[in-house]
């Protein structure tokens, strides 16, 4: 069974590039999640069905404009087809330090301003981060540094650029020297051990402000070669299990907090 995370690489590999920029793997990420949960939980589903939630993509954080929630299921507001923050049952953050791991502070701080948002609101709700962390030691940073020298160059990137990346051509390290970003040996691991001290929490105690689930990705994307999810990783991490384990710590929370 394939995860929502290879179908997001999946996705990259079409595109030819992930555009760090935008987070364009969460939307895929989010709406797998959804799917299996559909599948899998019996709760969700009949709570869906039923109409006695919805769900949402890129909802407006409580608190933060700029923030916004990735994956919103709860009630809608009354007598509204838009979601009632104080409702909200499960909320899912989907976040990724690929290109530089020198970001990997500001996308910790990222989920930690909104898990505090998020539990202030509704500390019952199922709280889950997902982050893709990449184990390429040097990325093309396309969205930053091709793209911009194309347009400078008037050249056409969609036609002579994009057919080339993630093909596999090494000259594009060398053609595109200035926009290579550097990662050291230590940094994936240094990345995963950080995003681990994210609060977490029992799942019996709402009153804790954590994370019901944060789970780790391991990803092979530097835009020149085809992204990958490599099974196994140096991280020593499980994927496919510790999807299925998300998965199932997510639909148990749910149906204790409201079905029993």
């Amino acid at each position: 069974m394939k995860t929502p995370f290879d179908e997001a690489i999946d996705r990259i590999r079409l595109r030819g590039y992930h555009n760090h920029r935008q987070e364009e793997h969460s939307d895929n990420v989010s709406e797998g999640i959804v799917f299996d949960l559909r599948r899998g939980c019996a709760a969700f589903r009949e709570d869906e069905e039923a109409g006695v939630v919805r769900v949402w993509y890129n909802v407006q954080s409580p608190g933060d404009r700029r923030r916004k929630i990735d994956l919103f299921v709860g009630e809608p507001i009354a007598g509204s087809a838009r979601p009632d923050i104080k409702k909200m049952r499960i909320a899912l953050e989907n976040k990724s330090v690929i290109t530089a791991h020198r970001n990997k502070t500001n996308r910790f701080d990222d989920l930690q301003k909104t898990l505090d948002a998020l539990w202030s609101e509704r500390s019952e709700a199922v709280l889950v981060a997902t982050i893709l962390v990449g184990l390429a030691q040097r990325v093309l940073n396309v969205p930053d540094r091709v793209k911009v020298e194309c347009k400078r160059s008037r050249r056409s990137f969609d036609l002579e650029v994009r057919p080339r990346l993630s093909s596999g051509d090494e000259t594009l390290w060398t053609e595109f020297e200035f926009a290579v970003s550097q990662n050291r040996p230590s940094d994936p691991a240094q990345t995963a051990e950080l995003f681990r001290t994210l609060p977490t929490r029992n799942p019996a105690h709402t009153h804790v402000a954590g994370y019901d689930c944060v789970l780790l990705v391991p990803v092979f994307i530097d835009n020149v070669h085809p992204p990958t999810i490599p099974r196994p990783n140096p991280l020593g991490i499980d994927v496919d299990a510790g999807y299925h384990q998300m998965l199932d710590r997510i639909c148990k929370a749910y149906t204790a907090r409201w079905h029993l």
